[in-house]
């Protein structure tokens, strides 16, 4: 047993602002998730944390390839629906639109504004979770990052949904 309160834990951690994603796979199961990284620029791997009591962590290990789509700002219903707990298995990316990975087959959604096919390189133990690394074997997105029409990401930062507002252009905290 820990001396750390979980509480007090997943207070001071929710202070570190995380893109939120959704991992799926080509069975049509899916999980949003804010435990996301990349890892590795050569190989390219990334990793995502499941939680081990969730129907979806057995699905993704058993399937071996998944998918990572990046939410933007104006994706939080999906987020919101991909982590209520007891949702049908069937059906569950019903309202969202989709289309298979050209590599793998696991689902992307068409609104992310980016997304990574992957295949489960290792899994290692993280406590109640698994930690699970994935080698990227497709990218798709963004076209122009830089353009300032584009949508920002949609974030998790204090136990809530949020968004990035941009500083005006030359304002204080604008880097010289």
């Amino acid at each position: 047993m820990s001396d750390v309160e979980a509480s007090s834990f997943r207070r001071a951690t929710g202070q570190f602002a995380s893109g939120i994603v959704v991992i799926t796979t080509g069975a049509g199961h899916a999980m949003t998730v804010s435990a996301f990284t990349s890892v590795s620029l050569d190989p390219p791997l990334v990793l995502f944390c499941a939680e081990k009591i969730a129907r979806f962590h057995d699905a993704v290990l058993a399937e071996g390839s998944w998918a990572v789509s990046i939410l933007a700002e104006d994706d939080e219903k999906t987020a919101r629906w991909l982590a209520t707990r007891g949702r049908p298995m069937e059906g569950q990316l019903d309202g969202v639109a989709h289309h298979p990975g050209p590599v793998t087959g696991a689902t992307l959604l068409d609104e992310a504004l980016a997304t990574l096919e992957c295949r489960t390189e290792s899994v290692h133990d993280g406590g109640d979770h698994s930690i699970v690394v994935g080698r990227v074997v497709a990218v798709a997105g963004p076209a122009d990052p830089a353009d300032p029409a584009a949508r920002g990401p949609l974030l998790h930062y204090s136990g809530a949904y949020r968004r990035v507002v941009s500083a005006p252009p030359g304002g204080a905290g604008t880097p010289a």
